[in-house]
């Protein structure tokens, strides 16, 4: 009998320990660290141990024949924008979101679309066969006699134990499979109970191991923490050759799915889908449907053209301001970082003379998107002016730019990508950093407005200029502009 010891493992990052702490000193995470009884491997499956391929040989680099992965298509474009032009024969991807986002949803989709020519293999640990053939029902379209066109090659399995769940791809020899979900699998001979960091980390280099050496596509749906990350060991993410995040809002309809690593395709990108009673449907335009309910000439209202992987998005970012009522006024950033709020904040303030010191100050993406990269800084800026000296910004002008710590303008990049997206939607104008190099040419249909500092571009984004119109209900002590 193989002898066995115990260790404690931390189900937030992996970390082993030979005892027990109360606070895990990988990641300082409290009351992480579970025991788990191990069995000492032997000599004899040691040498059992397979490569990822099987058998394993030594050969020249030279000598491998290089040829470029072969991908199936995937009727669901923004599904296959996302994966880099769709679905690569032996990869392994792994679907994280919020509970309830839509990711068992848009997984069922993709696999009865891709079971009309191929078999695919769906197995749930989680919900019955009843569930799951309810919501293929709902999403199935119907024939002109009335039945509901399931493709017969879709096979469903209800099962957690993964190496009955092998035996099955072994005797159906599926081209994708479907785990939903990673962690509610378990290898039956470790100890440790489903969804620990041991079990989910075996259960997916299986997969792994099954899907090189055969071929089959594993798509694995996966849960995520309170703080919006894959739920297990960071290794999970490690194994996989794709992770994608399904992310949205519960009160929006919109959904964003998003790559952040991808060995066959670029990370970053981005593929949006609307929730609807018939399922995930591609937004094939995002940009047109995220500006279709804005109001014209509204005060605190900018337009930014933000990069998401390769594709320019058009967002609208709002502004307001208004008089505090507390001795610290407040700052709010719902779909920006808190801490570029703070910075713009500080230099509308200190380089433009506009006194925020007394007002509180909230900004907001429109559509529940988020924006993290620092080229929307000069529509957030924009906005906030805007509000509180009550002007707008020019209706067909975009703003595009990085805003520095003097009040400078920075060049981002894509341009020509940004300003081509902005002109093909109707825009205008646009106010931009000044190009130190002329050689690129400027998009037909949209005139570019460069300007070196955030003053110089508010000038020439906001009607102010024009109609000297003053400012209308500013609170006292503020300073002249």
């Amino acid at each position: 009998m193989a002898k066995t010891h115990s260790r404690f493992v931390c189900q937030v990052c992996g970390k082993v320990s030979s005892r027990a702490f109360g606070r895990c000193p990988g990641c300082d995470s409290w009351d992480s660290m579970i025991e788990e009884i191990v069995e000492a491997e032997t000599e004899k499956s040691a040498r059992a141990v397979r490569g990822l391929t099987g058998t394993s040989k030594v050969q020249p680099l030279a000598a491998i024949e290089g040829r470029q992965e072969e991908r199936l298509p995937l009727p669901i474009e923004e599904f296959a924008r996302v994966l880099g032009g769709g679905i690569v024969p032996g990869s392994v991807v792994l679907i994280g979101g919020d509970p309830g986002i839509g990711k068992s949803t848009l997984t069922l989709q993709m696999a009865m679309q891709i079971a009309v020519s191929h078999t695919v293999l769906y197995v749930s640990g989680e919900e019955s066969e009843r569930q799951i053939k309810m919501r293929a029902d709902r999403l199935a379209e119907k024939e002109q006699d009335g039945r509901l066109n399931l493709p017969a090659r879709l096979l469903l399995v209800t099962e957690t134990n993964l190496a009955q769940i092998l035996k099955h791809i072994e005797d159906t020899k599926p081209m994708l499979v479907i785990i939903d979900s990673i962690q509610t699998m378990t290898l039956p001979d470790m100890e440790s109970a489903a969804g620990s960091i041991s079990q989910v980390r075996e259960c997916a280099a299986r997969l792994r191991e099954l899907a090189k050496s055969s071929g089959v596509t594993v798509f694995l749906i996966g849960h995520v923490t309170k703080e919006g990350t894959i739920a297990g060991p960071r290794v999970l993410e490690h194994i996989v050759d794709t992770v994608l995040y399904l992310e949205g809002e519960h009160f929006q309809s919109y959904r964003l799915l998003r790559s952040v690593k991808n060995r066959f395709g670029a990370t970053s990108e981005v593929g949006v889908f609307e929730m609807q009673e018939k399922g995930m449907v591609e937004v094939r335009n995002p940009s047109e449907v995220f500006l279709a309910e804005r109001m014209i000439n509204a005060p605190g209202s900018a337009i930014a053209v933000t990069m998401e992987g390769t594709r320019p998005l058009l967002v609208e970012i709002q502004g307001l301001t208004t008089p505090t009522s507390f001795g610290n006024p407040r700052r709010t950033a719902n779909g920006i970082d808190f801490n570029r709020l703070l910075i713009l904040a500080a230099v509308l303030t200190r380089r433009l003379g506009i006194n925020l010191s007394s007002q509180d100050v909230i900004t907001n993406v429109v559509s529940g998107l988020r924006i993290d990269e620092p080229a929307a800084d000069l529509a957030v800026a924009a906005a906030i002016a805007s509000s509180y000296r009550d002007v707008p910004v020019r209706a067909d002008t975009v703003l595009i730019g990085e805003v520095g710590l003097s009040g400078e303008l920075r060049m981002v990049g894509q341009m020509q990508t940004r300003l081509r997206e902005a002109a093909k939607l109707g825009f205008r104008r646009a106010v931009v950093p000044k190009r130190l190099r002329k050689s690129e040419p400027v998009p037909n249909g949209i005139e570019v407005i460069e300007a070196r500092s955030l003053r110089e571009a508010l000038k020439a984004a906001l009607l102010e200029e024009e109609t000297e119109k003053p400012a209308k209900g500013r609170a006292s002590g503020h300073q002249k502009e």
